[in-house]
């Protein structure tokens, strides 16, 4: 059984541990999204409510996911070790307090938030050095390496540009603050998130799909054309020369095509016809990363700087290609988890559920429209000005994401 290949040694409270603090963000940063309606039909993001939000869902749900999953894949995809797991407990304690008080702060007193984010920061500087001395005792390095490393070194600056935006809250004096939230915003969703998700769909999704046969001859030029689109489009924030942000956008652009490319050989050549529902919605996203990218290159191409139009392109960055991919892949790594360590060493000696039987596929489908609906309907909402329907469309992906947290919970008591 080719999902057999997830495993690895890794204590499994270790990689639960961030799954279920991360459960909890998502669901707490859409009530707080959804208390804060009012600024999201004014497309005002920029407030320390949408702030709270946006860092309990990006910050608490999506890192504390992307590393609780880390702990889990890179042994399997790097054929090492983790390199120290009790380290990997006071990372989590330090990380999930720093985000809490951090996030807490952002929506209360924005300007001692930078005291929470030193505690967040210094979790996070923990994560990255666990990893790094995990991924450098590999022996053989492959494609996989190149694309966590670069996402690793991004999320450092990111941290880095969100600590200089935290000492400007609070004192004041650093640089520009617009251009230093936009090189925050770029390497953090741009650079961290989709490096990381293009690295591991090239080990999920032939496990997922069982797919044998496919060349990934796409990955580095993929990887080279994405970090070099990253540099430019932050150089033209900073240094002013021409036709830079259409560069780097037309670069992005085709990093992600290359990206597509190989994901859709890789599926042209599966042996599985029929995908599973969770892991579809997966590749949903890569569709909606690679609409919003055109649409991207598009804007910048016309010229367009309203600020509105862009801030919700970057909601749909967020949540349809994102936080779309941790869904979808989520539903599947939570079960497989859940059932080795639960299940694996009684196979044979007694009646034990099938994988499959581990969670509800149906109502995975459910859950899945409830997220598209108000994904789609909250930003058309808002641009419309239709209050009621933001309100609505937001209550939306509140229900839905009690419904994701509750499905993932259940499994543990299967």
């Amino acid at each position: 059984m080719p999902q057999a290949s997830m495993k690895s040694d890794t204590d499994i409270k270790l990689p639960l541990s961030f799954i279920l603090y991360a459960l909890v963000a998502l669901v707490l940063s859409q009530i707080v999204l959804f208390i804060s309606n009012d600024a999201l039909l004014a497309s005002q993001f920029r407030v320390p409510d949408i702030w709270m939000g946006a860092h309990f869902l990006l910050l608490g749900w999506a890192v504390m996911i992307v590393m609780g999953a880390m702990y889990q894949l890179v042994p399997v995809a790097f054929l090492t070790p983790i390199w120290n797991q009790a380290f990997g407990y006071v990372q989590f304690i330090v990380t999930a307090l720093g985000i809490t008080v951090f996030s807490i702060l952002l929506g209360t007193k924005p300007d001692m938030a930078i005291y929470g984010g030193i505690v967040a920061i210094t979790g996070i500087l923990m994560f990255i050095f666990q990893m790094a001395k995990t991924i450098l005792h590999q022996e053989k390095k492959n494609t996989l390496t190149y694309f966590v490393l670069g996402a690793i070194t991004c999320f450092f600056l990111t941290i880095i540009a969100g600590f200089l935006l935290a000492w400007n809250l609070a004192f004041g004096g650093i640089g520009e603050h617009k251009t230093i939230l936009y090189t925050h915003i770029l390497l953090g969703i741009a650079g961290w998130f989709t490096l990381l998700i293009f690295g591991f769909s090239y080990k999920l999704v032939p496990m997922f799909s069982l797919s044998h046969g496919f060349s990934m001859k796409n990955a580095k030029p993929a990887f080279f054309a994405y970090v070099l689109g990253l540099v430019v489009l932050i150089s033209s924030l900073w240094l002013s020369f021409p036709y830079s942000q259409f560069i780097g956008w037309l670069l992005l652009l085709v990093g992600f095509s290359l990206f597509v490319r190989d994901i859709k050989e890789i599926l042209d050549k599966r042996i599985k016809k029929k995908l599973d529902k969770p892991f579809s919605f997966s590749l949903l996203a890569i569709v909606n990363g690679l609409v919003i990218h055109g649409i991207a290159f598009l804007l910048s191409s016309v010229g367009i700087t309203n600020i509105n139009i862009w801030s919700w392109l970057l909601f749909l960055y967020v949540m349809s290609w994102i936080m779309f991919s941790i869904f979808g892949y989520l539903f599947k790594i939570v079960p497989f988890l859940w059932w080795t360590h639960k299940y694996s060493s009684q196979v044979g000696k007694m009646k034990v559920p099938m994988l499959k039987e581990m969670i509800n596929e149906k109502v995975s489908v459910y859950i899945f429209i409830l997220f598209i609906i108000g994904v789609v309907g909250l930003p058309v909402s808002a641009l419309l000005q239709l209050g009621i329907l933001v309100f609505m469309f937001q209550g939306v992906l509140v229900l839905a994401s009690i419904a994701y947290v509750s499905s993932i919970v259940c499994v543990l008591f299967v």
